[in-house]
């Protein structure tokens, strides 16, 4: 008996199973109204606001893909590209939002804001069209763009704007390079410890912007160890060299 949840005129796949595709791009998508919240905060002047709607677009760009693979977004609607959709919302909130969130709370120098901003959009447009972006392990190639993360660290750290330019001329041009940068959700080896740092970087990124400018030693040091647990794997598999698939 036909269950009426299936329509061979559309690939063969059920209704559930499209409601479930489009739920999850749907999912996606709301990274761009987190963005556009963002970017709002921004402009207002509300710093924390404005990271904290990054941050939850961060949780969602972290979990969406691991949805579309569950729910075979691919087969059940070819005719919608999630990667282009991922890539669209990505430049909203991991380039173009931080940008102005650097430019608007004075992290860059007086009369540099606007260039430093651009230089960051153009160097990040190379990243998001770079075929070449991913090694065959998942780690990406180059700075990876996540410009939403160095403004966390900006702004937390609360550095002299020159070094803030430094920081940003230095990775802007690691985009070109081969140095390795780890992808969590993605690269297989030590996923499980990969993970569990994620999410304690994640608290307590959000925990010392709720609190800010106070800096708990118990939440300064967990945030400083899983930092530094992060650039210790890119370290070690940037100097590992290439390796297969």
């Amino acid at each position: 008996m036909d269950s009426g949840f299936k329509d061979d005129s559309d690939g063969g796949y059920g209704v559930l199973r499209r409601l479930s595709a489009w739920g999850v791009h749907a999912f996606t998508g709301s990274g761009v109204v987190l963005g556009l919240l963002a970017l709002l905060a921004a402009v207002n002047g509300e710093a924390k606001a404005c990271l904290g709607w990054l941050g939850l677009a961060l949780v969602v760009d972290g979990v969406d893909g691991t949805l579309a693979r569950r729910a075979s977004v691919k087969e059940v609607l070819p005719g919608i590209d999630g990667s282009a959709l991922d890539l669209v919302i990505d430049y909203l909130t991991y380039v173009v939002v931080p940008a102005v969130f650097m430019y608007r709370f004075g992290l860059l120098p007086d009369g540099l804001g606007v260039a430093l901003a651009a230089f960051i959009m153009m160097t990040s447009l190379y990243c998001f069209s770079n075929t070449g972006m991913k090694s065959g392990d998942n780690y990406f190639v180059g700075f990876p763009a996540i410009w939403n993360v160095v403004a966390l660290y900006l702004w937390i750290l609360a550095l002299e704007p020159w070094i803030n330019t430094a920081v940003v001329l230095v990775l802007g041009l690691l985009t070109f390079t081969t140095v390795k940068f780890l992808h969590p959700f993605r690269v297989r080896r030590w996923m499980r410890l990969n993970l569990l740092v994620s999410g304690a970087w994640l608290a307590s990124s959000a925990a010392l912007v709720v609190l800010y400018p106070d800096r708990p030693d118990a939440v300064w040091y967990v945030w400083l160890a899983s930092s530094a647990y992060y650039a210790a794997v890119c370290l070690w598999r940037t100097l590992r060299g290439p390796v297969e698939a």
